[in-house]
């Protein structure tokens, strides 16, 4: 009966580490949705191609206000003078006059609505463009947020990983200095001291260049960043 209890014991502690283990492995605590929320902002604020389509949408709607303001652009005024020297027999002048007229081009009289129609449109399909880019900058931000997190937690099961292997290799030094061990378990620890401190490099070269990353698409230092 005592074995089996000291037996549910030992698995209950065995259970409570490892879940504690896997919460500190895992990069779901480190987000933080408020930050998050602000490298969106500020991707939105500072990423060149966030301000090339509001600078469309501008142009777009620039182009429909001419549209609408050119409907005299479809009328030619022209005049003629006629002085009182003038030599037409036919209808004589005795004082100078002038003459006024107004040509309107009836072709650009009907395709002028038209324009205007497409000139909205226009405002309509830039603004719906610059609206899905937002999306997409910020589905973008959040993949490389969450990368650079996955990075980070990965490191730090390096980092543990290597702290391990130096325990390993100090334990199996002792015991081999005391005739207790062989001097290819020793050189085995060693080769995987090694090892796990290459692999260290590798996850923190992975960080930088997530971190990277995430600031070329946000447009600042993420220290820069409160």
């Amino acid at each position: 009966m005592h074995k089996k209890i000291k037996l549910l014991l030992t698995v209950s502690l065995v259970l409570f580490f490892a879940g504690g283990l896997r919460a500190q492995d895992s990069f779901i605590p480190d987000i933080s949705y408020p930050y998050l929320q602000k490298l969106i902002d500020t991707a939105k604020k500072y990423y060149p191609e966030v301000k090339i389509r509001a600078a469309q949408t501008a142009m777009a709607r620039t182009s429909y206000r001419q549209s609408k303001t050119s409907w005299f652009d479809i009328i030619t005024p022209s005049y003629l003078y006629n002085p009182n020297k003038s030599t037409n027999l036919i209808t004589p002048t005795a004082f100078n006059s002038y003459q006024l007229a107004v040509t309107v081009n009836l072709g650009t009289l009907i395709a002028k609505p038209f324009l205007i129609h497409n000139a909205k449109q226009a405002v309509a399909v830039a603004k719906l463009q610059q609206d899905e880019y937002n999306l997409t900058i910020e589905a973008q931000v959040k993949r490389l947020y969450f990368t650079y997190l996955e990075t980070q937690a990965d490191l730090r099961l390096r980092i543990r990983s290597i702290l391990d292997a130096q325990t390993n290799v100090s334990q199996l030094k002792y015991k081999f200095e005391k005739g207790e061990g062989t001097l290819s378990d020793y050189n085995s620890a060693l080769t995987a001291l090694y090892t796990q401190s290459a692999y260290r490099i590798q996850g923190e070269l992975a960080v930088f260049n997530a971190k990277v990353s995430l600031e070329e698409f946000v447009g600042k230092k993420l220290e820069d960043i409160k």
